[in-house]
């Protein structure tokens, strides 16, 4: 790990001891358990190598800041667990990626949920990383993508955020992909063809309706072992998420990536949730910070209701 980074959860509080009072920061712990635990990857190595606008790495704390006051609305008891940050020092992206699947496997080992707050979507390889190792190698491991782009690039140079997927379809016979949200424009036919011949599944932004995308969720899941689920913010429309490396004119509206989060966490065998590509220096209202913030929030409640 880098540098310290670590957060001070401060905030509101409307009541010292009324736990229905309580916002996020009142809930906080530092101890491993059975609950959903936040896991900062403080990194945009990744999409400064696929040539991105950088600052994603500022991110995580951005993020429990903006959580901070957000109401808890969960039974007397239920706590959020901090991990606190994995920092990527200088180009050791790889490096800080088997440290952030290291966290992710142990938190996992420990019973509770995995909750990344990215950094770039090289976040996703690390939390791929970490629930393989929670598995093991034999077992069908599936990834819910919600994205603009396959990010299926070459990575015979070197990896990048843009490649993750194709490294891990090319190299895990047990690994499904789908992704939801992509845009026909913002992928070459090139990667169009990649996505056919590694046997990706995907459905384009311009035929997204909710009975199509409920039942694609449903049907991959079932198909799998266990599922993992990452959120590029980069898939919403550029109104409500201006603060993104590489922003979508006809993105997503931001209710229909909740009810997507939601649809996806809300079943059992789905370990985890990423959120990636928050680029705070690119969000000078913080709306973007604000909607990354809300979604991790519906995460943490899905997860949660299913006694987890």
């Amino acid at each position: 790990m880098g540098e310290d980074t670590a957060f001070s959860w401060t905030g509101r509080t409307d009541h010292e001891t009324e736990w229905e009072s309580f916002r996020y920061h009142q809930i906080i712990k530092d101890e491993h358990g059975n609950s959903c635990g936040l896991i900062g990857f403080c990194s945009d190595e990744g999409v400064r190598r696929n040539n991105g606008r950088v600052g994603a790495g500022e991110a995580p704390n951005a993020l429990r800041a903006a959580l901070s006051n957000t109401a808890w609305r969960l039974p007397t008891g239920n706590h959020l667990v901090d991990a606190g940050n994995i920092v990527c020092v200088g180009q050791q992206m790889e490096k800080a990626q088997q440290e952030l699947g290291s966290a992710v496997k142990r938190t996992l080992d420990n019973g509770g949920v995995p909750i990344i707050l990215g950094g770039g979507h090289e976040t996703l390889y690390g939390h791929y990383l970490g629930a393989r190792k929670y598995l093991g190698e034999e077992k069908k491991l599936g990834i819910i993508n919600i994205d603009a782009h396959f990010d299926l690039r070459p990575y015979d140079e070197q990896s990048s955020s843009g490649t993750m997927f194709r490294q891990i379809m090319e190299n895990d016979p047990n690994a499904g992909y789908l992704v939801l949200g992509i845009q026909r424009y913002g992928n070459t036919e090139s990667l169009f063809q990649k996505a056919a011949e590694l046997g990706c599944e995907y459905i384009c932004e311009d035929e997204l309706d909710e009975k199509l995308w409920g039942a694609a969720i449903d049907a991959f899941i079932s198909r799998h072992d266990a599922v993992i689920v990452t959120l590029c913010m980069d898939v919403v429309d550029a109104a409500a998420a201006p603060g993104v490396s590489a922003p979508s004119p006809f993105g997503l509206d931001p209710k229909v990536v909740r009810s997507m989060i939601r649809k996806a966490v809300g079943n059992s065998k789905t370990l985890s949730f990423d959120i990636s590509e928050v680029n705070p220096s690119l969000d000078p209202d913080g709306r973007t910070v604000r909607l990354g913030a809300a979604f991790v929030n519906e995460a943490v409640m899905g997860f949660s209701a299913l006694g987890r």
